[in-house]
């Protein structure tokens, strides 16, 4: 075990956990944010998706020791149900979950995309995307949702 400084969407905490735990674990069960979520314990889903210092990372293998002095921003951190994100509200505008389990990945991931590229193309929206998976089909809504958010007129198909 060791004490382990984070400073996650703002604020800092302590950790008393063993060095290689996923990150996941710890933001999930010792700081109860639920934004991020266990899909595959493999990097291959992006359900537990969170930005460290402006890019996008799998929770679920980054071990927390590798976050000292890293800034995280987790789902929580966009936004709340009172102020949502713009990202958020555009997702709740195009009714783009079904399920919802995908979102957490879908937003962060959109987010470190518009942050870099506020305009970004039909194409480079479902790049950047693409690995993100959603078993529920929702696809065509997501990325709807996310050039709404960049600013873009939005057609409903």
């Amino acid at each position: 075990m060791a004490r382990i400084s984070l400073k996650v969407n703002g604020k800092s905490h302590v950790v008393d956990t063993d060095p290689t735990t996923p990150l996941l674990y710890v933001l999930r069960n010792d700081l109860e944010l639920n934004g991020p979520r266990f899909g595959c314990g493999l990097s291959q889903c992006g359900a537990c998706t969170v930005i460290m210092n402006g890019k996008a990372i799998r929770s679920c293998t980054f071990p927390v020791s590798a976050v000292r002095g890293q800034d995280l921003t987790t789902l929580e951190g966009l936004g709340n149900v009172a102020h949502p994100h713009p990202l958020q509200q555009a997702f709740i505008d195009e009714q783009a979950a079904q399920c919802g389990y995908c979102m957490n990945g879908m937003i962060m991931t959109a987010k470190v995309l518009l942050d870099k590229n506020p305009r970004p193309t039909e194409v480079e929206i479902k790049q950047a995307l693409e690995g993100n998976l959603c078993r529920c089909g929702s696809h065509l809504r997501v990325v709807r949702a996310v050039k709404r958010a960049a600013g873009e007129k939005v057609e409903k198909a």
